[in-house]
C-alpha cells in the first residue's frame, strides 16, 4: 500500500485536469482557445491514465512502478478507450 501512495501525485493530476475539462465543458460558448486547451487535456490525460496503468502493472509483477515513462502522445492516442 506504500507504495500506491506514490500513485498519489499523477490521480491529483487527473483530477485537476478533469476539473479544468468539466469548468471548460460547463461554459455555453468555447473559443478556439478553449477547444485548443481540451485538446490538450485530453492527451494529458490519456498519458496520465497510461502512466498509472504502466506503475500499476510493474507492481503488480514485482518490478519497480518508478520504472514507468510518460509515453508520447502518439503512442497513447492509438489506444482504444
Amino acid at each position: 500500500m506504500a507504495n500506491e501512495s506514490k500513485d498519489l501525485p499523477v490521480l491529483g493530476h487527473i483530477d485537476s485536469l478533469v476539473k479544468e475539462e468539466e469548468r471548460l465543458y460547463a461554459q455555453s460558448e468555447l473559443t478556439d482557445e478553449d477547444r485548443g486547451r481540451l485538446a490538450k487535456i485530453k492527451v494529458e490525460l490519456d498519458q496520465c491514465w497510461d502512466l498509472l496503468r504502466q506503475r500499476r502493472a510493474l507492481r503488480e509483477f514485482g518490478r519497480d512502478p518508478d520504472q514507468a515513462k510518460v509515453r508520447p502522445p502518439k503512442v497513447v492516442e492509438n489506444y482504444e478507450q
